[in-house]
């Protein structure tokens, strides 16, 4: 059985173009991680949103779903996505795979990556990098060591015999990108509660984000403008504009614990913070993706039991990263000091995720506590212009 995307006779190679298609491709991932205890069920309607055609990303790309049946029986999918920015940034034109989901069959894995590279080839791609979910502000990254543990909120996961397929299939290595365990006390806490008094001393002044209405658009703003100058030089970022950084911001709301969150300011000028969110993951393992009123019953009962954060990022302005600033190991400090404030406290925390060749910010994690313990990575592959 053949079709126009590809295939065997064994396997039919489709695009995802009808209703029940697009129920398949959200239904697959029940059936590939049966069993898995560490799986988290991705919100279902999160990734119909991403892919609908409403989705801001067809502002600045484009993209094309796959399937792979098998006798009727869904075992395979794929997005093939062409992200402008991306390319523009890097002056290359760069293809993307991502939302992968496969049984653990070659010959299932060689067809969709095939699909998915002929449709970028047909685009003009000539090299495609994956998995990214259209890009790298969404979700990315095979987990390729540290299985033995469920993922963090908004982190990747996936069987361990997806690099084996994919490596099989004759894509390299990009890059690897670690994660860090980062227990909530400080080794060296007298050196880092010094780094927060000389950091005030020199004026900076630190404070919780604001969730409030007014308030937190306007920090929102401020964060935006921080990201984009910290982060701007970070292999395979993208820029984003503040009303995107806006709409994305407000599924964060409503999960952040402001203890969790300092912010730095300087004469009125935000300059600096430490972004970490509860590991809502707790929660949202028990549903199965649907946050309908019984799943947020749900969520809202297990969500006592979350005692670890996320950090995702801890960001500062070029110019007051230096040393006597002192901005960054205090935005540490009070992060972690924020762990024990409130309701809640947190035993444990991940900070993810970091390139393996950013040597200056490894190295400020390293030195405050943080221990090197899960491995993701990036793959690539060239193909020959059609």
């Amino acid at each position: 059985m053949t079709s126009a995307a590809g295939g065997t006779r064994d396997t039919d190679v489709t695009r995802v173009t009808s209703r029940q298609d697009w129920t398949d491709f959200l239904d697959l991932p029940a059936m590939i991680y049966l069993g898995d205890p560490n799986w988290v069920p991705p919100l279902r309607r999160e990734i119909a949103d991403q892919l609908s055609p409403n989705s801001s990303f067809l502002k600045y790309g484009s993209f094309q779903a796959f399937l792979v049946r098998r006798s009727s029986l869904t075992i395979g999918r794929v997005v093939a996505a062409i992200n402008h920015r991306l390319i523009e940034t890097e002056k290359k034109r760069i293809g993307l795979f991502g939302y992968f989901e496969c049984i653990d069959d070659q010959a299932v894995a060689h067809a969709l990556l095939a699909a998915a590279c002929t449709w970028l080839q047909e685009q003009g791609c000539t090299v495609v990098r994956g998995p990214v979910n259209l890009s790298t502000h969404i979700n990315c990254l095979f987990l390729v060591e540290g299985f033995d543990d469920a993922p963090y909120v908004r982190m990747p996961y996936n069987p361990p015999y997806y690099p084996t397929l994919i490596e099989a299939a004759g894509w390299r290595k990009a890059k690897d990108a670690v994660a860090y365990d980062y227990p909530m006390v400080l080794g060296s806490e007298a050196a880092f509660a010094r780094s927060y008094r000389h950091a005030r001393a020199m004026g900076v002044r630190f404070r919780p984000i604001r969730l409030d209405g007014m308030g937190f658009d306007a920090d929102c703003r401020s964060l935006h403008r921080v990201y984009a100058e910290s982060f701007s030089e970070n292999w395979m970022a993208t820029p984003r504009t503040e009303e995107e950084f806006l709409e994305e911001a407000k599924g964060l709301r409503k999960i952040a614990d402001p203890n969790l969150f300092p912010i730095a300011e300087y004469n009125g000028r935000m300059i600096g913070f430490w972004m970490a969110l509860p590991d809502y993951n707790i929660a949202l393992r028990h549903i199965d993706g649907r946050l309908n009123a019984f799943g947020l019953a749900k969520v809202l009962w297990y969500r006592r039991k979350i005692d670890r954060a996320r950090v995702l990022a801890l960001g500062v302005l070029p110019e007051y990263q230096r040393r006597r600033w002192a901005v960054a190991p205090a935005l540490i400090y009070l992060g972690m000091d924020g762990s024990t404030k409130g309701h809640r406290h947190y035993r444990q925390a991940e900070l993810s995720w970091v390139w393996e060749d950013n040597k200056k910010s490894r190295s400020i994690i390293e030195s405050s506590g943080g221990t090197h313990y899960k491995t993701y990575r990036l793959y690539e592959k060239e193909i020959p212009a059609p």
